[in-house]
């Protein structure tokens, strides 16, 4: 929708009475939603946002809900869960495993989790891998496993605390002779640091109880099957040093100034961190406020600066270089830079997109463009609140701005808020594209650039 002329959009829908997205849905308003909201308005107006523009106008309700969804596990319990899930399975009374352990061991591998970092209430990404041995001829439905995980992953937390918590609630619950819990998490970098996904902080952590931490040839039997199962590379750490980008830094009330707007943004980020559940106090915590602050003044609204002055006009055209141009069928040059990576804060509901941009136009030796200056471009439109289709629209119209024969852009992403929220798309993605001038009406041109991209990225 941020690619179109929203305000005639609203009113055509408004006429014909349309409802636009779910979150429209009348629901019950929870007093700690009313909190959450109340506190999302101070943030925006803290970067320099309107909340009555279209397309903030229910961001709060979005990030309130969003929260909720993000933090149920504070209201759930897995023995609950588990309860009823124990089947008695028949032939296992005389035979146990070497370590007493009926049948042996049950590997349930890749479940994808999504959590909250405490650390700076960003979403981190979890790729769990849980293990168990039955014991009292008992086993347990298999999707209690993946449930379980998922309700301390709902929480704020930190990668080894949730391992160790989800192990220890499976051995309370199901009461295995051993239990075995390995995650594999990743956390968004931030966008000054950003180059691509692979720049991904990457941490692996564990915990065990029961025979599968006294037995080393349990454990290793537990490497074993996941390395069956493709999962490799498995070297776990108990140290969270850097795991996530805010910590690199120490962050307090002293370096933040005296800036009241900051002063009032943390204590709204206080408030939507006592409102689903948690306590502000807890020491893991007490600098959260001010890392969450942080990253959202990452993407202060700025004023839109003359593109001349982000492009080098003095660039020779000997500079290009020779793989980045190509020819048409009608033998005009096509330039073209690809992958330029790009970190953004999605503004329905304040959680980041990434991915990378792709740009194709007509160039000539007066006007030429290097990568670095396009880079320059893409970041100052990805460093605000936004959403991607009106990202992909407000470069190419930049550039075309400058470059009038024709200009391609091509944006593929990823958003957090797809995977990390009730809908829960894993490995989703999004391409959106925007074509001008000749572009627009040369498709052996628009067909030449679109197929140079996969040959060029791989």
């Amino acid at each position: 929708m941020g690619a179109l002329e929203q305000g005639h959009y609203m009113d055509e829908l408004e006429e014909n009475d349309v409802e636009l997205d779910s979150d429209s849905e009348p629901e019950p308003e929870l007093e700690s939603d009313k909190e959450v909201k109340e506190a999302v308005r101070v943030l925006l107006e803290g970067i320099g946002e309107d909340c009555e523009r279209e397309g903030l106008k229910r961001t709060p309700h979005r990030v309130a809900k969003a929260f909720r969804e993000g933090t149920r596990g504070y209201n759930q319990k897995a023995r609950d869960i588990v309860k009823g899930a124990l089947f008695p399975e028949a032939g296992l009374v005389h035979i146990n495993g070497h370590t007493g352990a009926a049948c042996g061991m049950v590997l349930v591998n890749d479940l994808d989790l999504f959590s909250y970092c405490e650390s700076c209430l960003l979403p981190f990404a979890i790729r769990c891998h849980v293990s168990y041995l039955p014991s009292s001829n008992r086993v347990v439905g298999l999707s209690k496993l993946s449930r379980v995980s998922d309700v301390f992953a709902k929480r704020l937390q930190n990668p080894q605390k949730l391992a160790k918590e989800v192990c220890a609630a499976l051995d309370a619950s199901i009461k295995p002779a051993g239990v075995a819990v390995v995650l594999q998490c990743s956390h968004v970098p931030f966008p000054e640091t950003f180059v691509s996904s692979s720049d991904w902080n990457q941490v692996c952590s564990s915990a065990r109880l029961g025979a599968l931490e006294e037995d080393q040839a349990q454990w290793n039997d537990f490497l074993a099957l996941l390395k069956l199962k493709g999962v490799n590379g498995i070297e776990c750490s108990n140290t969270l040093q850097n795991w996530c980008p805010s910590l690199k830094n120490t962050v307090n009330g002293k370096n933040m100034g005296n800036n009241k707007s900051y002063s009032s943004m943390v204590s709204a980020v206080v408030s939507i961190i006592r409102a689903i559940g948690e306590d502000p106090s807890r020491k893991e915590l007490v600098s959260t406020p001010y890392r969450y602050v942080q990253w959202l003044m990452r993407f202060k609204t700025s004023k839109t600066p003359e593109f001349k002055s982000i492009l080098n006009l003095n660039a020779n055209a000997e500079e290009l270089k020779k793989e980045a141009i190509m020819t048409n069928g009608h033998g005009s040059k096509i330039c073209y830079e690809l992958s330029l990576p790009f970190c953004s804060q999605c503004e329905h509901h304040l959680i980041p997109f990434y991915g990378s941009v792709h740009i194709g136009w007509f160039g000539n030796a007066e006007r030429c463009i290097d990568r670095a200056h396009l880079l320059a471009l893409v970041q100052f439109y990805a460093c605000k609140l936004q959403v991607q289709e009106r990202m992909t629209r407000q470069i190419a119209e930049s550039i075309h701005a400058w470059c009038d024969k024709g200009v391609a852009v091509v944006v593929e992403a990823n958003h957090i808020c797809m995977i990390s929220r009730g809908i829960e798309k894993v490995r989703s993605s999004s391409a959106t594209i925007s074509v001008l001038g000749k572009f627009a009406t040369d498709p052996v041109a628009r067909a030449s650039f679109l197929q140079s991209i996969p040959k060029c990225t791989g």
